[in-house]
């Protein structure tokens, strides 16, 4: 079983390093047989982290995000040390906005820790960890909450954000392109987190190594936009030199 958990995460890499990769170069890799290969991206495929080709699996859905409940498990280690990283850099006393994201939710109970924190959130999920807090105040932004996430999207919620302008933005991102884009599926999610990045004093990008050069069809901006980022594995060479280029702070949850 471990055997072919490793092999999964390394399909899944490639696949997000290459965008498509063939069973007969994995069996060769992996010195097991073709079906071997096809019971892995079969499995990959049914949690919707991969698309199943005639011969090989390529990157998911540009248009279409994995389902809440999968994302929510998905590297939810990488996530939590992510999440312990980044709260050392929030100070108590501090103004924080934490968007919509798995990740960001891991960051939200990061943050119990703290005291005296402000937090507005479009994420009722953030709001229902961070609100038994004592000393804490948080904030809810009003407008439509997603069935699927319970992230809270609309004219409302913007409206609410550009009332402030806060120490921190927290921002999580679907995926980032290999040109620094910023990915996301939904829209009206976007024109909220650009709202959230205009009105922070500094942006910090939340997000572990599988949204890396991972598609969506929405750009949100670009990875310049943020102070730092923080994840659990290096990032590729090509955002990498461009986060130099920029002065952007990696930092990494070995």
């Amino acid at each position: 079983m471990a055997k072919q958990r490793d092999r999964e995460a390394n399909i899944l890499e490639q696949v997000q390093r290459h965008g498509f990769v063939t069973i007969d170069a994995l069996a060769r890799e992996f010195k097991v047989t073709p079906q071997t290969v096809r019971r892995d991206i079969n499995h990959l495929a049914r949690q919707s982290l991969v698309r199943r080709y005639h011969g090989g699996a390529g990157l998911p859905s540009s248009v279409k995000n994995l389902s809440y409940s999968t994302r929510k498990i998905l590297n939810q280690d990488g996530k939590q040390r992510i999440a312990q990283l980044l709260s050392r850099h929030i100070p108590n006393d501090a103004s924080v906005f934490i968007n919509i994201g798995t990740t960001n939710e891991e960051v939200a109970k990061a943050l119990l820790d703290h005291s005296g924190l402000r937090i507005i959130t479009n994420n009722l999920n953030v709001a229902n960890v961070l609100a038994g807090k004592t000393g804490f105040e948080v904030i809810i932004a009003g407008g439509l909450v997603r069935h699927r996430d319970s992230g809270i999207i609309g004219e409302a919620t913007l409206d609410l954000i550009n009332q402030f302008k806060v120490d921190f933005g927290v921002i999580g991102i679907s995926g980032i392109d290999e040109d620094g884009s910023l990915l996301e599926f939904d829209y009206r999610e976007v024109r909220v987190a650009q709202a959230i990045i205009a009105n922070s004093r500094r942006v910090y990008l939340a997000v572990d190594h599988s949204k890396f050069s991972r598609n969506a069809m929405v750009r949100q901006g670009s990875i310049v936009q943020a102070d730092a980022l923080f994840t659990d594995r290096a990032p590729p060479e090509g955002i990498a030199l461009l986060l130099e280029e920029h002065g952007i702070g990696v930092h990494i949850a070995e």
